[in-house]
């Protein structure tokens, strides 16, 4: 497993958590993504969900080792509010360019925060997450766990967030593409033989088309 916030969005993303999240449970959830027990991990419809391996514990009357389903969903961003984000986008040059070559840009909330709005999650407002387990408390050890799992993937693919917002990578690339910057951008790209083809994801859910 790699390390986690590796990334300055997957510090934020950590950042967050550790703002409304006990820090034993985060620590042990950290383990619990450490040490393979997150068995399996989905991402769809704009919802990571999971299994997770538990724990023997007769305190709750649990005397064989449990699989629980976990689900973490962040709170997804309007069609009408993203079509005012993406305007805004694609009025700068250096976020359409970087976007273009799939890089995250560092000023990428700027945009965002101009319109009422976050790209990177900042409180516990922004999550909906749910686990199968006896614990009542949330997040639960095997929510954090997930949430660490998934602090990784967004270091791989910082376009998982936008999935996650309600936003498919194609549906922001073809949005950009359309605007008058993002064809002179594209088609000079092209011409510097710098590689711009779209990152290979099994994250190939599309939003609805934007109005």
């Amino acid at each position: 497993m790699a390390e986690f916030s590796r990334t300055w969005w997957g510090r934020r993303f950590i950042e967050a958590l550790e703002q409304f999240t006990d820090p034993g449970r985060l620590g042990r959830g950290r383990s619990y993504a450490h040490n393979g027990r997150i068995i399996d991990y989905t991402l769809a419809n704009g919802t990571v969900k999971a299994k997770v391996r538990g724990s023997i514990n007769p305190y709750f009357e649990v005397y064989e080792e449990p699989i629980y389903n976990t689900s973490i969903t962040i709170k997804a961003i309007s069609a009408a509010d993203w079509k005012k984000v993406i305007r805004r986008i694609a009025a700068r040059a250096d976020l359409v360019t970087k976007l273009l070559m799939n890089e995250m840009p560092a000023t990428i909330e700027d945009v965002f925060s101009e319109s009422g709005l976050h790209l990177l999650p900042q409180s516990e407002r922004d999550f909906v997450t749910k686990c199968s387990c006896p614990d009542d408390a949330n997040p639960c050890k095997h929510i954090a766990g997930v949430y660490y799992l998934l602090a990784s993937r967004l270091d791989n693919d910082p376009f998982v967030m936008f999935e996650l917002r309600g936003l498919s990578r194609d549906d922001l690339r073809a949005e950009l593409e359309q605007s008058p910057l993002g064809q002179i951008l594209a088609t000079a790209l092209v011409t510097s033989d710098v590689q711009v083809e779209p990152v290979e994801s099994y994250y190939t859910r599309r939003c609805q088309d934007l109005p």
